[in-house]
């Protein structure tokens, strides 16, 4: 039987919490280890259910990977990949399972990948990426569901993206790095998570320059290296637990967060009367009672902007603030999954287009309600915390993808949470 979560109303949360290493930082990661062709080992790794998913994917092509989920340490070695075709059971639940189609074109001359699943938040189709290895001289065929690369060696090519894509960004980084000669890769994403690929790539004999900037230069190289990396710490988990304890009215510490990274989320915390402070152990989020929390307007934007993937969290805060907030998402057409569930709850939330309008309410009431997908599960059980009654969650199989046990995590600072 599938598990859910009961939650009983929390006064406030408080205390201190680490952030573990990033979701969309370590997938990537994985993915590029297979350009090595050796042992790899990767620190800060989260326990989460896509970082087994993605490790299950790399053992069906030929890889071993060893992981001690205590200290966080995931050993994979790639010298014995034998395979170039991605298994579509494991494709299909894994959006990011679609990155090893880079490496393996790189060091094999072949992939075959079907195309992604992931969360069901809207269309993000692959035609930037295939564009990019058809530029550095792949034959790409997309048909029957399923993507076919070929080429002998890459050859070095500038690429324009249309948009600045975060998956096409860093197949195109991972395939252009065993290509031959230069490859110029210009409107990329900035996003903290792609500087961690690089920092990977370089430090595995890559030759990578202006990753975090729009415009980054890959000089390719014959082979690379086995290396050791640390995954840099989770921005959206850090983003989550500072909306947590806006929300709940608390005051909480959070450790292992990098300021720069949660900037956007910050500046917006700030804007609604919550005090947010960086300290030399952290960053303390808390409220003043003196104050009310209230609205304020959001976009969704590709970083350096607000996170998409904060979006739905920062809606569950607003459904409690003074005023009324509009909430427009940019970066997928299909991430309002958490407004009918919110408003089960006694949220007062109408869409128009791509905006959400929220009506700041007096309390929310906990009721049965169900995640359609990972962010919006996490709001959902922030909005539970400041609910009158229990709240009953399913579907927490979406929150596990992105979080480690963040029932355990918030009881720690105070929560009631029950997994059932």
């Amino acid at each position: 039987m599938a598990e859910k979560f009961i939650i009983e109303p929390c006064e406030e949360l408080r205390g201190e919490i680490e952030i573990g290493g990033s979701k969309n930082a370590v997938l990537p990661v994985l993915a590029a280890t297979i350009l090595t062709g050796q042992e790899n080992v990767l620190q800060n790794v989260p326990s989460l259910s896509d970082v087994e998913a993605m490790s299950g994917l790399l053992e069906t092509l030929g890889a071993k990977t060893q992981w001690d989920k205590k200290s966080g340490n995931l050993t994979v070695s790639t010298a014995a990949i034998n395979s170039q075709e991605a298994a579509y059971e494991l494709v299909v639940k894994l959006r990011a399972s679609f990155l090893v189609t880079g490496p393996l074109l790189a060091r094999f001359g072949k992939a075959k990948v079907p195309l992604p699943g992931g969360c069901a938040i809207g269309s993000r189709p692959v035609d930037l990426h295939l564009k990019g290895f058809a530029a550095l001289g792949a034959e790409v065929d997309n048909s029957h569901g399923c993507v076919t690369v070929e080429a002998r060696r890459l050859k070095g090519a500038k690429i324009y993206l249309d948009f600045p894509s975060v998956g096409a960004t860093e197949n195109l980084m991972m395939a252009a790095a065993l290509a031959e000669g230069q490859t110029i890769l210009e409107n990329c994403a900035v996003e903290p998570e792609i500087v961690d690929l690089a920092n990977f790539l370089n430090a595995a004999g890559g030759k990578i320059r202006g990753a975090g900037t729009d415009t980054i230069k890959i000089d390719g190289v014959r082979d690379m290296k086995a290396t050791q990396h640390s995954i840099i710490p989770d921005r959206i988990e850090a983003g989550t637990f500072m909306v947590a304890a806006a929300l709940t009215r608390g005051d909480v510490l959070l450790t292992n967060v990098t300021a720069d990274h949660v900037k956007p989320v910050t500046a917006k915390l700030k804007e609604v009367n919550i005090l947010v402070e960086e300290l030399e152990t952290g960053i303390r989020v808390r409220h003043d009672p003196s104050h009310e929390i209230i609205s304020a307007d959001l976009k969704t934007m590709p970083y350096p902007g607000f996170p998409t993937d904060m979006q739905a969290q920062f809606m569950a805060l607003m459904c409690t603030a003074g005023g009324t907030s509009i909430i427009t998402e940019t970066v997928f057409e299909n991430r309002f999954m958490q407004v009918g569930e919110l408003k089960r709850m006694g949220a007062e939330i109408k869409i128009e287009s791509r905006s959400a309008i929220v009506e700041g309410v007096k309390k929310l009431t906990g009721t049965q309600v169900a995640a359609s997908d990972l962010r919006a599960g996490a709001a959902l059980v922030l909005a539970a915390l400041r609910a009158d009654g229990l709240t009953e969650i399913t579907g927490i199989h979406h929150i596990d993808r992105g979080y480690y046990r963040l029932d355990t995590s918030l009881n720690k600072l105070g929560a009631r949470i029950k997994r059932v």
